[in-house]
């Protein structure tokens, strides 16, 4: 599968346009997309496809993934998040399950132990070869046992324009990447991730 994963800056970012523009260029066979406001719902009605947002509970955005055809099966799957007021409400993650493998969509917490305790309840929740892919907001090497980081090693944020990070990452286990790219960021502040994944050992019919 090709798969392209996309933070899209929900304040002023990326617009539906942009967005389409990168599906007829690349032809995806799956694309996923964090901070999705209400516009990107019209991304049917320019690349045809279907569409599948998943909601924050207190956010003004969401999760989504696109396919050029369906139907898909999505779920939801709650995070470990914090308890101090006033910080950000509860996260979810977006689980697609795939002919004979899951690939969870995830907007990440900032705080380091705390994504990091997500990507765990995501790995001992989902069973069997699993890609994990999105905006992780982590510093520094993750480890997580069963699970390699096969993302584009080049810097995919910079946080006000002047701090690098590769928050944009992508974890599996059971799965092999052959190819992973960091393309231009265009309107929003985190630049897209072209990746390229397969079974260990394809599915027999």
């Amino acid at each position: 599968m090709k798969i392209l994963s996309w933070n899209l800056l929900y304040r002023d970012g990326a617009a539906v346009t942009d967005v389409a523009q990168l599906i007829e260029r690349h032809r995806p066979d799956l694309v996923l997309l964090q901070e999705v406001t209400t516009g990107i719902d019209t991304l049917p009605g320019h690349v045809g496809g279907h569409f599948y947002k998943l909601p924050w509970k207190g956010k003004t955005y969401a999760l989504a993934a696109w396919v050029p055809e369906g139907p898909l099966a999505t779920d939801a799957l709650n995070l470990p998040f914090s308890r101090v007021p006033g910080k950000f409400p509860p996260r979810v993650a977006q689980v697609l399950p795939m002919r004979g493998f899951h690939i969870v969509n995830v907007h990440l917490s900032h705080g380091q132990l705390l994504n990091r305790r997500q990507l765990r309840r995501i790995a001992g929740s989902v069973s069997g070869p699993l890609a994990i892919i999105g905006d992780f907001n982590a510093v520094g090497p993750i480890l997580l046992p069963g699970f390699r980081d096969v993302g584009p090693r080049r810097v995919t944020h910079m946080a006000r324009r002047v701090v690098p990070f590769r928050l944009d990452r992508c974890l599996v286990r059971g799965l092999v990447c052959t190819r992973a790219r960091a393309l231009k960021k265009g309107r929003s502040d985190h630049r897209p991730i072209l990746l390229d994944i397969g079974l260990e050992q394809p599915v027999r019919d």
